[in-house]
This record gives C-alpha cells, structure tokens and sequence, in this order.
C-alpha cells in the first residue's frame, strides 16, 4: 500500500497545475473539446481532477488527455476566473 500511496504522491507532483485539452478520440468527453483545463489534483484512484473553468473538476483517465506546453496557442485559453474553485475567488453579487 505504501508504494501505491508513493506512486499517486508522484504523479500528483507531475501532473499538478498542468493545462490540457481531451485527446479528440475520446467521445465521451467530446463536450469538452476545445476547453482548455487545468490539473487541481491527482485522486487516491490515479485518475487527474481537471478543471475547465465551468465550475465542476472532472475525474478523467491521464490517458484521456494531452498536456498543453506554454508554447502552445491554447495555453492561454483557460479561464483563472470563471468559477468558484479559486483560493481566493471574487466575489460574486
């Protein structure tokens, strides 16, 4: 058990704050593509938590997505402010 909790430790410090979009050979996820998402957490399961700005995380497979470099035009497109899953969010009226 230990080295399984080792593991999600690992792959939570790589995969953390990463952005990435749903591969586009995944239908089911389909109603995301073009949504940029960004890495929250890495689930005792090994499954990615992503945010997309909608205000709901998603627990998706790591498989099911492609990490976005900085480079990337689409990088820039994920929206920091559209919900509530902010550390400090604004304050809605």
């Amino acid at each position: 058990m230990l080295n399984s909790f080792h593991n999600i430790e690992q792959v939570r410090e790589e995969w953390t704050d990463l952005r990435v979009v749903v591969r586009a050979d995944v239908p089911e996820l389909q109603r995301f593509a073009d949504w940029v998402g960004r890495v929250v957490t890495v689930n005792c399961t090994g499954k990615i938590l992503v945010d997309f700005g909608d205000g709901a995380w998603y627990d998706l497979a790591k498989e099911s997505v492609e990490i976005l470099d900085k480079e990337d035009p689409r990088y820039g497109n994920y929206k920091t402010t559209a919900n509530s899953a902010q550390a400090q969010p604004t304050r809605q009226s």
